[in-house]
């Protein structure tokens, strides 16, 4: 089974296509899961007929933990879909928020600790698999925790893992970073596609001195 190696994903800002522009496919490596071998492997589909489905270069994706377990994993990915809820993201977006997270732990026991306690205390609430609850009381489970040092740390990095990354950039549309690109006014300053173009007084031509 060919799948999409996502586990060393983090592209650099600027590489989605502009505006007008042709839409690229996502350039994520392929790999064979038997070559997946950390001690948790996270793996799914991108559902067929998305926008996802048709950039990237297979439906099937597959994630390697080093320090955290499969199920560790999915808890992990369960409560960052209550803390950053987004229909339109796929599983394989989340699957990062994981892996980061199994990075900090890998490289520090404390993390390590952590995590997994936090994600034990997350499950026993939920009467074992926290993952596998119902979306209300997911939510109950995760506000209770609101406060503690895993509340923070987790979602901390759901703010770098969820949305710096060009599956995210794809499907929220952001086009990439500006400053790379010579800025807004060289872009013709009008990316806001779900506003009325502004009037051509509002838009003057740039002073150049």
């Amino acid at each position: 089974m060919r799948v999409i190696s996502i586990a060393e994903q983090r592209p650099a800002q600027g590489d989605c296509a502009d505006e007008g522009g042709p839409v690229q496919k996502l350039a994520l490596p392929l790999a064979r899961r038997e070559f997946l071998k950390g001690s948790g492997v996270l793996f799914g589909t991108l559902a067929a007929g998305t926008l996802l489905a048709g950039l990237a270069p297979s439906s099937a994706w597959a994630l390697e933990l080093q320090k955290l377990s499969t199920a560790d994993g999915a808890t992990l990915m369960a409560m960052g879909r209550v803390l950053y809820p987004h229909q339109k993201l796929p599983d394989a977006v989340y699957a990062l928020l994981a892996k980061d997270l199994d990075a900090k732990a890998a490289a520090d026991a404390g993390t390590a600790k952590l995590l997994q306690d936090g994600i034990a205390w997350l499950n026993t609430s939920a009467g074992g698999n926290f993952a596998q609850a119902g979306a209300t009381r997911k939510a109950e489970i995760v506000r209770g925790m609101e406060g503690t040092p895993f509340f923070g740390a987790v979602r901390g990095q759901c703010v770098t893992s969820l949305y710096d990354n060009d599956m995210a950039y794809a499907v929220f549309g952001y086009p990439g970073s500006a400053w790379e690109k010579g800025g807004y006014i060289t872009r013709g300053f009008q990316d806001l596609k779900w506003l009325p173009a502004p009037s051509s007084a509002a838009s003057p031509p740039p002073y150049m001195g």
